[in-house]
C-alpha cells in the first residue's frame, strides 16, 4: 500500500513540499517566483496551488506546534515581540490594514523554541490569550499592550525590559544633537554601555557566577545610571528626543534591573528579534499575505524552521523528515520523536 502522505490525493511528495516551504520560509522566494522557476524548467504548477500545499501541509504540522508550545510554557523564561503582516482577504477589514505576526522564544535548556502566531490585531487581548497558564519572567519591548499582563499579580508573570530598547532612544537621541556635538545622550550611551561590557565578558558562565557577578559589578552600575537619571530627567523638555528617551528609560527602570536576579536571565530581547528577523526578510519579498489561512500557515512553518535552525538542523532535510514521518505517526510519541530537539534519535537508528 501506499504510505500515507503529507496531503492526500496530490502528487505533492515530502521531498518538493519540503523545497517549496524552505524557499520561501527560509530563502524568501515568493511563491510566485517559484512558480516561474518551476515552469522554465517544464513543470507548470499555478501559485495557487503552491499556496494550497502551504496551507494543507501547515495543518498536519498542529500536533507538532502543540507539543512545542507546551515545551515553551513549561520554562519559566520567556521573550515576546510582535511585527506587521498585511493580510488582504481579511474579514472586516480593508486590504491595507496591518494584521500581526507574535513571537515567542524560551523553553528549557536543549528544548529552545520560536513560535510564531498570527492575530489580526495588536491589541492587549492577544497576550493575554498566548499566556493563559503561563507562570514566570516574561521579557518584552516597552509596548503598553503587555501591561495588563504584567500588572496582573495574579498571573505569577514577571515583566523584563530590555536595554537594547532603551539604549536605541539615546542613540536617537544622539543623533538629533548633530554631528560632531557631545550631549547628555553620549553620557547614557556611555553608561549603559559599561552593563554590556559586563555581560560579554560573562557570556559563557555558569547562571550562579554570572548572578554573584551581576550583583558585585552590575548593581552599582545600575546604581550610578539611577542617579544620573534622577538629576537629568528635571533638566530636559519632556517632547524633545532626549526627553522621550529619559522618560521611556524611568518608566521602564524597575523591569530594566530585575535581571541582575538571575544568572539564566538575559540583558535584552535581541535575542527573539533575530529570530523574527528572517520572517521580517521575507515580507519585503512576497509582501503579504492573502488570507488568514495563508497568514497562519506561514506562522505555523516560520515556526517549525527556525526552532529546528536553533537546534542545528538544515531546514530542508528537517522539513523532508517531517513531512515523510509525521502522516505515519499513530501516537504522541511518534510525533514526540520529530520534534527538532529529538530527531538527532532518529538518524542514529
Amino acid at each position: 500500500p501506499k504510505p500515507p502522505q503529507p496531503i492526500e490525493r496530490s502528487n505533492a511528495a515530502p521531498g518538493l513540499l519540503a523545497y517549496i516551504a524552505t524557499a520561501k520560509f527560509c530563502d524568501a522566494l515568493p511563491l510566485y517566483r517559484q512558480s516561474t522557476i518551476f515552469e522554465r524548467f517544464g513543470v507548470k504548477i499555478p501559485r495557487a496551488t503552491l499556496a494550497n500545499w502551504m496551507i494543507r501541509s501547515s495543518e498536519r504540522l498542529q500536533p507538532l506546534l502543540n507539543l512545542i508550545q507546551e515545551q515553551l510554557h513549561s520554562y519559566d523564561i520567556l521573550q515576546m515581540d510582535e511585527t506587521k503582516i498585511q493580510v488582504l482577504k481579511e474579514p472586516g477589514k480593508a486590504a491595507q490594514t496591518d494584521s500581526y505576526m507574535w513571537v515567542q522564544q524560551g523553553g528549557p535548556p536543549g528544548k529552545s523554541a520560536v513560535l510564531y502566531h498570527y492575530a489580526p490585531s495588536r491589541g492587549s487581548t492577544v497576550p493575554a490569550a498566548l499566556l493563559k497558564g503561563y507562570r514566570g519572567y516574561l521579557q518584552t519591548d516597552g509596548y503598553a499592550g503587555y501591561s495588563p499582563v504584567l500588572d496582573d499579580k495574579e498571573k505569577n508573570i514577571v515583566g523584563l525590559g530590555c536595554w537594547a530598547h532603551a539604549r536605541r532612544k539615546f542613540i536617537d537621541a544622539q543623533k538629533a544633537t548633530g554631528k560632531g556635538k557631545r550631549s547628555r545622550a553620549d553620557t547614557a550611551i556611555h553608561l549603559i554601555g559599561k552593563l554590556y561590557k559586563l555581560e560579554k565578558q560573562i557570556r559563557h558562565l555558569p547562571a550562579e557566577e554570572k548572578t554573584r557577578i551581576r550583583q558585585e559589578r552590575a548593581k552599582p552600575q545600575l546604581e550610578k545610571i539611577k542617579s544620573w537619571l534622577d538629576e537629568t530627567l528635571p533638566k530636559v523638555v519632556p517632547k524633545s528626543t532626549l526627553g522621550k528617551a529619559l522618560h521611556y528609560l524611568a518608566g521602564q527602570w524597575k523591569r530594566l534591573t530585575i535581571y541582575i536576579e538571575d544568572g539564566r536571565l538575559e540583558i535584552d530581547n535581541n535575542g527573539i528579534e533575530r529570530s523574527i528577523r528572517p520572517f521580517a526578510v521575507g515580507r519585503k519579498n512576497w509582501l503579504f499575505a492573502n488570507s488568514q489561512a495563508g497568514a497562519k500557515a506561514s506562522a505555523t512553518l516560520y515556526s517549525l524552521i527556525e526552532t529546528a535552525k536553533l537546534h542545528g538542523h538544515e531546514p530542508y532535510r528537517y522539513l523532508r523528515q517531517v513531512f515523510t514521518e509525521l502522516p505515519k505517526a499513530q501516537s504522541v510519541e511518534e510525533i514526540e520523536r520529530l520534534l527538532p530537539w529529538n530527531l538527532a534519535c532518529i538518524s542514529d537508528e
